[in-house]
């Protein structure tokens, strides 16, 4: 792609989350959105592939059907209030709609079928950016209309996305659609609090993103794909396969890391609300996440090819780790002793 082209789309992308998540006026936030869909658009279906067009395609569809019923919902409330402040979002089926609209955009369960589909047909960095920037601006609107927002209707999305995330991800030998149900599972985590801790949620995002950009970072570093190219790569990349495996970890929310930092803090706001079903539930559902990132764990590190001679001579000559993988690993594992500030802050 020309590197012009790379940067007006990249900058339209940055233009159109700033103008959505600083916007008071529902125009202005769809404006935002429309923007970032239409940048993102030429990103997926740069390589001319079939399949990068067909995710391309499914992509605008779902986007500016989302967009239609934010739009739809906007109007409705102000038709009833006279209101286009986003945060007088105050008629319930507004709020219904826009609840579906986020979901759709956000990808959560029953509106994720397209999310697997798009990422796999994307490359590895444009996967990262739909998978964390484009996430950015719903969650955003979520944050600023969460008191209005129906909470029986977010923790069922909430508890739906948690399950079939970690269930669809069990089966699957292309990493980009199990980073695919684990960003569904995750965005299950951040539903269910947004209503009684909106600036957890956001904690929430932050730290996933940071993990799952170390994690994109190493895969697209490894020029790793599926899971039977990943089987090879210790010998490769010994030094690359380690921060993968501990970030994986900490992307699964296993204790000593700082993936559990946001899951220890949303069960225990979930058990102060008194949602002690929903908390027990969330945890277990957590455990069919940990099992596919154990599995990519296992097929990074411990599964060994033969060692021939061939294999032996990569370990000579390896390239350096990127010092942005080294960073946002070294961040996305050992930010856990931070907790009490950031508990204390929110």
């Amino acid at each position: 792609m020309n590197p012009q082209a790379k940067l007006i789309f990249i900058s339209s992308l940055l233009l159109g989350t700033t103008i959505t998540i600083s916007s008071n006026h529902w125009v202005m936030a769809w404006t935002g959105l429309e923007i970032n869909t239409l940048a993102i658009l030429p990103l997926i279906s740069k390589s001319h592939h079939p399949r990068a067009v067909e995710a391309a395609t499914k992509y605008f569809l779902v986007q500016a059907a989302a967009s239609a019923l934010v739009l739809f919902s906007s109007m409705t409330n102000a038709w009833h209030t006279g209101q286009w402040d986003i945060t007088q979002l105050t008629h319930p089926t507004s709020s219904l709609i826009l609840t579906a609209a986020i979901s759709i955009k956000l990808g959560l369960v029953p509106f994720h079928f397209w999310f697997p589909e798009v990422l796999q047909g994307s490359s590895l960095t444009t996967g990262l950016l739909l998978s964390t920037a484009m996430k950015f601006p719903p969650i955003t609107l979520l944050y600023m209309t969460s008191p209005s927002l129906n909470p029986a209707l977010l923790t069922t999305l909430a508890v739906l996305s948690a399950a079939l995330g970690g269930w669809m991800g069990l089966n699957q030998t292309q990493i980009r659609k199990i980073m695919a149900f684990s960003s569904i599972s995750h965005l299950g985590w951040m539903a269910i609090i947004i209503i009684y801790n909106p600036k957890l949620t956001l904690l929430n995002f932050y730290l996933y993103a940071l993990m799952t950009a170390a994690v994109f970072l190493t895969f697209n570093s490894m020029k790793v794909l599926k899971l039977s190219t990943l089987m090879t790569a210790w010998t490769k990349a010994p030094s690359l396969s380690t921060i993968l495996l501990l970030t994986l970890l900490s992307l699964a929310g296993l204790p000593p890391l700082t993936g559990f930092l946001p899951k220890w803090l949303i069960i225990q706001e979930l058990t102060k609300q008194g949602m002690i079903l929903a908390a027990v539930v969330m945890s277990l559902l957590s455990l069919l996440g940990l099992f596919f990132y154990l599995r990519l764990a296992y097929c990074a590190t411990i599964t060994l090819p033969p060692h021939t001679t061939n294999h032996m001579k990569q370990w000579h000559n390896n390239k350096p780790v990127s010092p942005l993988i080294a960073i946002l690993a070294t961040t996305s594992i050992m930010l856990l002793p931070m907790s009490p500030m950031m508990a204390s802050a929110l």
